[in-house]
Protein backbone atom coordinates (compact mmCIF):
# COMPACT_ATOMS: atom_id res chain seq x y z
CA UNK A 1 0.00 0.00 0.00
CA UNK A 2 1.47 3.37 -1.01
CA UNK A 3 2.00 6.17 1.49
CA UNK A 4 -0.75 8.80 1.62
CA UNK A 5 -0.34 12.29 0.21
CA UNK A 6 -1.04 14.89 2.90
CA UNK A 7 -1.58 18.64 2.99
CA UNK A 8 -1.04 20.06 6.49
CA UNK A 9 -2.30 23.49 7.55
CA UNK A 10 0.00 24.88 10.20
CA UNK A 11 0.71 27.72 12.53
CA UNK A 12 3.86 27.79 14.64
CA UNK A 13 5.03 25.45 17.38
CA UNK A 14 2.14 22.98 17.66
CA UNK A 15 1.69 22.70 13.92
CA UNK A 16 5.42 22.33 13.35
CA UNK A 17 5.60 19.45 15.82
CA UNK A 18 2.98 17.46 13.93
CA UNK A 19 4.57 18.45 10.61
CA UNK A 20 7.83 16.95 11.87
CA UNK A 21 6.02 13.72 12.74
CA UNK A 22 4.47 13.63 9.29
CA UNK A 23 7.87 14.30 7.70
CA UNK A 24 9.30 11.27 9.49
CA UNK A 25 6.45 8.98 8.43
CA UNK A 26 5.85 10.03 4.81
CA UNK A 27 8.05 10.26 1.73
CA UNK A 28 9.07 13.92 1.30
CA UNK A 29 7.16 14.29 -1.96
CA UNK A 30 3.96 13.20 -0.19
CA UNK A 31 3.87 16.06 2.33
CA UNK A 32 3.12 19.75 1.83
CA UNK A 33 2.93 22.12 4.77
CA UNK A 34 1.07 25.41 4.39
CA UNK A 35 2.15 27.97 6.97
CA UNK A 36 0.13 30.88 8.27
CA UNK A 37 1.52 34.29 7.33
CA UNK A 38 -0.92 36.46 9.24
CA UNK A 39 1.71 36.75 11.98
CA UNK A 40 4.27 38.20 9.56
CA UNK A 41 5.43 41.76 10.09
CA UNK A 42 8.22 44.18 9.26
CA UNK A 43 10.47 44.94 12.23
CA UNK A 44 13.72 46.90 12.24
CA UNK A 45 13.41 47.02 8.47
CA UNK A 46 13.34 43.22 8.20
CA UNK A 47 10.49 40.97 7.05
CA UNK A 48 9.81 38.52 9.87
CA UNK A 49 7.74 35.36 9.21
CA UNK A 50 7.43 33.62 12.61
CA UNK A 51 5.29 30.62 11.63
CA UNK A 52 7.21 29.88 8.44
CA UNK A 53 10.48 30.09 10.36
CA UNK A 54 9.22 27.83 13.14
CA UNK A 55 8.28 25.19 10.56
CA UNK A 56 11.62 25.63 8.75
CA UNK A 57 13.70 25.40 11.91
CA UNK A 58 11.72 22.40 13.16
CA UNK A 59 11.90 20.40 9.94
CA UNK A 60 15.60 21.19 9.48
CA UNK A 61 16.39 20.17 13.08
CA UNK A 62 17.67 23.66 13.86
CA UNK A 63 14.94 24.53 16.37
CA UNK A 64 15.73 25.21 20.02
CA UNK A 65 13.88 22.31 21.62
CA UNK A 66 14.29 23.61 25.16
CA UNK A 67 13.13 27.17 24.60
CA UNK A 68 10.44 26.11 22.15
CA UNK A 69 11.15 28.80 19.56
CA UNK A 70 14.05 30.14 17.50
CA UNK A 71 17.31 28.42 16.61
CA UNK A 72 19.33 26.10 18.79
CA UNK A 73 22.70 27.37 20.00
CA UNK A 74 21.60 30.95 19.49
CA UNK A 75 23.52 34.00 20.71
CA UNK A 76 22.11 37.44 21.45
CA UNK A 77 24.86 39.96 20.85
CA UNK A 78 22.79 41.95 18.37
CA UNK A 79 19.87 42.34 20.77
CA UNK A 80 22.16 43.34 23.62
CA UNK A 81 23.84 45.99 21.48
CA UNK A 82 20.48 47.24 20.18
CA UNK A 83 19.16 47.52 23.73
CA UNK A 84 22.18 49.56 24.80
CA UNK A 85 21.42 51.97 21.98
CA UNK A 86 17.85 52.33 23.14
CA UNK A 87 16.39 50.45 20.17
CA UNK A 88 13.26 48.32 20.10
CA UNK A 89 14.33 45.11 21.79
CA UNK A 90 10.95 43.65 22.76
CA UNK A 91 11.04 41.14 19.87
CA UNK A 92 14.06 38.88 20.30
CA UNK A 93 16.09 38.27 17.16
CA UNK A 94 19.03 35.95 17.72
CA UNK A 95 22.27 36.44 15.83
CA UNK A 96 21.77 33.29 13.74
CA UNK A 97 18.08 34.03 13.25
CA UNK A 98 18.99 37.45 11.86
CA UNK A 99 20.57 35.75 8.85
CA UNK A 100 17.19 34.28 7.89
CA UNK A 101 15.44 37.63 8.07
CA UNK A 102 18.16 39.55 6.22
CA UNK A 103 18.26 36.93 3.46
CA UNK A 104 14.47 36.96 3.10
CA UNK A 105 14.17 40.75 3.16
CA UNK A 106 16.87 41.17 0.53
CA UNK A 107 15.32 38.51 -1.72
CA UNK A 108 11.86 40.06 -1.47
CA UNK A 109 13.33 43.48 -2.28
CA UNK A 110 14.86 41.94 -5.42
CA UNK A 111 11.40 40.92 -6.58
CA UNK A 112 11.22 37.28 -5.57
CA UNK A 113 8.01 35.99 -4.00
CA UNK A 114 7.73 34.69 -0.46
CA UNK A 115 6.99 31.24 -1.90
CA UNK A 116 10.21 31.32 -3.94
CA UNK A 117 12.30 32.50 -1.02
CA UNK A 118 10.80 29.93 1.35
CA UNK A 119 11.43 27.12 -1.15
CA UNK A 120 15.05 28.20 -1.58
CA UNK A 121 15.62 28.31 2.18
CA UNK A 122 14.02 24.89 2.65
CA UNK A 123 16.10 23.34 -0.13
CA UNK A 124 19.31 24.87 1.20
CA UNK A 125 18.59 23.49 4.67
CA UNK A 126 17.84 20.02 3.31
CA UNK A 127 14.10 19.97 3.99
CA UNK A 128 12.32 17.44 1.77
CA UNK A 129 8.61 18.33 2.10
CA UNK A 130 7.30 21.49 0.50
CA UNK A 131 6.69 24.46 2.80
CA UNK A 132 4.29 26.99 1.34
CA UNK A 133 3.29 30.37 2.73
CA UNK A 134 -0.50 30.65 2.63
CA UNK A 135 -0.15 33.67 0.32
CA UNK A 136 2.58 35.73 -1.28
CA UNK A 137 0.74 38.92 -0.44
CA UNK A 138 0.63 40.87 2.80
CA UNK A 139 -2.01 39.81 5.31
CA UNK A 140 -1.80 41.01 8.90
CA UNK A 141 -3.64 39.62 11.90
CA UNK A 142 -5.07 42.34 14.13
CA UNK A 143 -6.12 41.46 17.67
CA UNK A 144 -9.15 43.42 18.79
CA UNK A 145 -8.76 43.88 22.52
CA UNK A 146 -9.79 45.81 25.59
CA UNK A 147 -6.66 47.90 24.94
CA UNK A 148 -7.71 48.69 21.39
CA UNK A 149 -6.58 47.11 18.14
CA UNK A 150 -3.13 45.54 18.33
CA UNK A 151 -0.88 44.12 15.60
CA UNK A 152 -0.51 40.44 16.42
CA UNK A 153 3.15 40.49 17.47
CA UNK A 154 2.56 43.48 19.74
CA UNK A 155 -0.20 41.51 21.46
CA UNK A 156 1.64 38.20 21.48
CA UNK A 157 5.23 39.19 22.25
CA UNK A 158 5.38 42.78 23.45
CA UNK A 159 2.25 42.61 25.60
CA UNK A 160 2.64 38.88 26.43
CA UNK A 161 -1.00 38.09 25.53
CA UNK A 162 -2.18 40.05 28.56
CA UNK A 163 -4.90 42.23 26.95
CA UNK A 164 -8.34 40.58 26.89
CA UNK A 165 -9.31 39.82 23.30
CA UNK A 166 -12.69 40.68 21.81
CA UNK A 167 -12.12 39.49 18.25
CA UNK A 168 -9.72 39.22 15.33
CA UNK A 169 -9.52 40.50 11.79
CA UNK A 170 -7.08 39.95 8.96
CA UNK A 171 -6.20 43.10 7.06
CA UNK A 172 -5.55 42.59 3.37
CA UNK A 173 -7.26 39.18 3.34
CA UNK A 174 -10.03 40.16 0.90
CA UNK A 175 -7.53 41.11 -1.80
CA UNK A 176 -4.95 38.39 -1.15
CA UNK A 177 -4.56 35.42 -3.45
CA UNK A 178 -4.21 32.01 -1.85
CA UNK A 179 -0.96 30.21 -2.63
CA UNK A 180 -1.33 28.79 -6.13
CA UNK A 181 0.40 25.50 -5.31
CA UNK A 182 -1.88 25.00 -2.31
CA UNK A 183 -4.97 25.61 -4.43
CA UNK A 184 -3.73 23.23 -7.14
CA UNK A 185 -3.35 20.53 -4.53
CA UNK A 186 -6.77 21.14 -3.00
CA UNK A 187 -8.49 21.29 -6.39
CA UNK A 188 -6.64 18.25 -7.74
CA UNK A 189 -7.19 14.55 -7.21
CA UNK A 190 -3.89 13.51 -5.63
CA UNK A 191 -4.48 14.37 -1.97
CA UNK A 192 -5.39 11.56 0.40
CA UNK A 193 -6.05 13.84 3.37
CA UNK A 194 -5.86 17.36 4.71
CA UNK A 195 -4.69 17.74 8.30
CA UNK A 196 -5.49 20.82 10.35
CA UNK A 197 -2.65 20.75 12.85
CA UNK A 198 -3.04 21.59 16.56
CA UNK A 199 -2.38 25.27 16.02
CA UNK A 200 -4.46 28.15 17.35
CA UNK A 201 -7.78 28.00 15.47
CA UNK A 202 -8.36 31.76 15.60
CA UNK A 203 -5.00 33.30 14.68
CA UNK A 204 -3.11 30.45 12.99
CA UNK A 205 -5.66 28.43 11.02
CA UNK A 206 -8.47 30.93 10.42
CA UNK A 207 -6.19 33.24 8.37
CA UNK A 208 -5.54 30.36 5.96
CA UNK A 209 -9.23 29.45 5.78
CA UNK A 210 -10.21 33.10 5.31
CA UNK A 211 -8.26 33.55 2.08
CA UNK A 212 -10.67 33.99 -0.84
CA UNK A 213 -11.65 30.65 -2.31
CA UNK A 214 -9.92 28.42 0.23
CA UNK A 215 -12.89 27.31 2.32
CA UNK A 216 -15.04 26.77 -0.79
CA UNK A 217 -12.28 24.68 -2.38
CA UNK A 218 -11.89 22.61 0.78
CA UNK A 219 -15.64 22.02 0.95
CA UNK A 220 -15.71 20.99 -2.71
CA UNK A 221 -12.92 18.41 -2.61
CA UNK A 222 -13.52 14.83 -1.45
CA UNK A 223 -10.39 14.03 0.54
CA UNK A 224 -10.99 13.65 4.29
CA UNK A 225 -10.21 16.73 6.36
CA UNK A 226 -9.25 16.05 9.94
CA UNK A 227 -8.16 18.35 12.75
CA UNK A 228 -6.16 17.77 15.90
CA UNK A 229 -7.44 19.69 18.91
CA UNK A 230 -4.93 22.14 20.40
CA UNK A 231 -6.93 22.13 23.63
CA UNK A 232 -6.14 19.29 26.04
CA UNK A 233 -7.82 19.07 29.41
CA UNK A 234 -9.10 22.63 29.10
CA UNK A 235 -5.67 24.10 28.40
CA UNK A 236 -3.64 24.96 25.33
CA UNK A 237 -0.39 23.02 25.12
CA UNK A 238 1.33 26.14 23.82
CA UNK A 239 0.13 29.70 23.34
CA UNK A 240 -2.98 31.68 24.29
CA UNK A 241 -5.76 29.67 22.58
CA UNK A 242 -7.49 28.70 25.85
CA UNK A 243 -7.23 32.25 27.20
CA UNK A 244 -8.66 33.62 23.95
CA UNK A 245 -11.56 31.18 24.05
CA UNK A 246 -12.47 32.17 27.60
CA UNK A 247 -12.34 35.87 26.74
CA UNK A 248 -14.53 35.29 23.68
CA UNK A 249 -17.10 33.55 25.87
CA UNK A 250 -16.29 30.07 24.60
CA UNK A 251 -15.54 27.04 26.77
CA UNK A 252 -11.90 25.97 26.59
CA UNK A 253 -12.68 22.47 25.40
CA UNK A 254 -12.00 20.11 22.54
CA UNK A 255 -15.74 20.22 21.87
CA UNK A 256 -15.57 23.98 21.30
CA UNK A 257 -12.69 23.45 18.86
CA UNK A 258 -14.79 20.87 16.99
CA UNK A 259 -17.70 23.32 16.88
CA UNK A 260 -15.37 26.00 15.50
CA UNK A 261 -14.41 23.72 12.60
CA UNK A 262 -17.89 22.28 12.13
CA UNK A 263 -18.88 22.19 8.47
CA UNK A 264 -15.27 22.01 7.34
CA UNK A 265 -13.73 18.92 8.91
CA UNK A 266 -14.79 15.29 8.67
CA UNK A 267 -13.10 14.20 11.87
CA UNK A 268 -11.11 15.38 14.85
CA UNK A 269 -8.44 13.81 17.01
CA UNK A 270 -8.80 14.65 20.71
CA UNK A 271 -6.64 13.73 23.66
CA UNK A 272 -7.37 10.82 25.99
CA UNK A 273 -8.09 13.19 28.89
CA UNK A 274 -10.99 14.61 26.87
CA UNK A 275 -12.53 11.22 26.11
CA UNK A 276 -15.80 12.17 27.81
CA UNK A 277 -16.38 14.82 25.11
CA UNK A 278 -16.22 12.30 22.26
CA UNK A 279 -19.95 11.56 22.23
CA UNK A 280 -20.94 15.23 22.09
CA UNK A 281 -18.41 15.85 19.31
CA UNK A 282 -19.75 12.91 17.32
CA UNK A 283 -23.22 14.42 17.66
CA UNK A 284 -21.95 17.37 15.61
CA UNK A 285 -21.73 15.03 12.65
CA UNK A 286 -18.04 14.25 12.58
CA UNK A 287 -15.85 11.28 13.38
CA UNK A 288 -13.78 11.29 16.56
CA UNK A 289 -10.50 9.59 17.36
CA UNK A 290 -9.24 9.57 20.94
CA UNK A 291 -5.45 9.34 21.26
CA UNK A 292 -2.39 10.64 23.04
CA UNK A 293 -1.94 14.05 21.42
CA UNK A 294 0.63 15.73 23.65
CA UNK A 295 3.88 15.65 21.66
CA UNK A 296 6.81 15.70 24.06
CA UNK A 297 9.21 13.56 22.02
CA UNK A 298 9.91 12.78 18.38
CA UNK A 299 8.24 9.40 18.86
CA UNK A 300 5.12 11.19 20.11
CA UNK A 301 5.11 13.32 16.97
CA UNK A 302 5.54 10.30 14.72
CA UNK A 303 2.85 8.34 16.57
CA UNK A 304 0.34 11.16 16.24
CA UNK A 305 1.19 11.56 12.56
CA UNK A 306 0.50 7.86 11.96
CA UNK A 307 -2.78 8.12 13.88
CA UNK A 308 -3.86 11.09 11.76
CA UNK A 309 -3.05 9.31 8.51
CA UNK A 310 -4.80 6.10 9.59
CA UNK A 311 -7.82 8.05 10.84
CA UNK A 312 -8.14 9.89 7.54
CA UNK A 313 -7.85 6.61 5.63
CA UNK A 314 -10.66 5.10 7.70
CA UNK A 315 -12.90 8.10 7.08
CA UNK A 316 -12.16 8.06 3.37
CA UNK A 317 -12.71 4.35 2.88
Amino acid sequence: MSAPTVLALSGGVGGAKLALGLMHTLPPENLTVVANTGDDFTHLGLRICPDIDTVVYTLSDLADKDRGWGRAGESWNFMAALGRLGGEDWFNLGDGDMAMHVFRTQALAEGRTLSEVTAEIAETLGIGPRILPMTDETVATVVESANGDLPFQHYFVRDRCEPAVTGFRFTGIADAKANAEMMTLINGSHLDSIVVTPSNPFVSIDPILSLPGVRDALNAQTSPIIAVSPIVGGQAIKGPAAKMMAELGLPSTALAVAEHYRGLIDGIVIDEVDNEQAEDIAALGMEVRVAQTVMRTLEDRKDLARICCAFATEIGS
